[in-house]
């Protein structure tokens, strides 16, 4: 007889957590590249705790940029709108500085950098 739960664990429920995380910044554009900031190589870390607090390190392309109070603001409002998340904590780093190595093979693509 099998004793197997179809209730997800503790991890399994944080990796799907995670997922809808990624999902989110992912509708999160730079307003001056037609890429996500995901793909564009923004997000350096992402933390889901089973308590279902999020959080995320991450860049911009340039310390000057102009939509730097805008990105990580929309980030942590897409996370937020996630049922079930509780607190969103985002941290902007430069360092290590953004480079375009950091962009997904789909982001190089789509700015002919492939």
């Amino acid at each position: 007889m099998s004793t197997e739960s179809t209730t997800e664990t503790p991890a399994g429920q944080v990796e799907n957590l995670k997922e809808k995380v990624v999902q989110a910044i992912k509708l999160v554009y730079d307003p001056e590249i037609p890429v996500d900031v995901y793909d564009l190589g923004l997000i350096y870390e992402i933390t889901v705790y089973p308590v279902n607090n999020v959080y995320v390190l991450m860049t911009l392309t340039s310390p000057n940029c102009p939509s730097a109070e805008y990105i990580p603001t929309e980030v942590k409002d897409k996370i937020q709108q996630i049922q079930g998340i509780n607190n969103v904590e985002i941290e902007l780093t430069f360092d290590p500085p953004y480079s375009q190595d950091m962009m997904s093979e789909a982001a190089k693509l789509e700015l002919g950098f492939l």
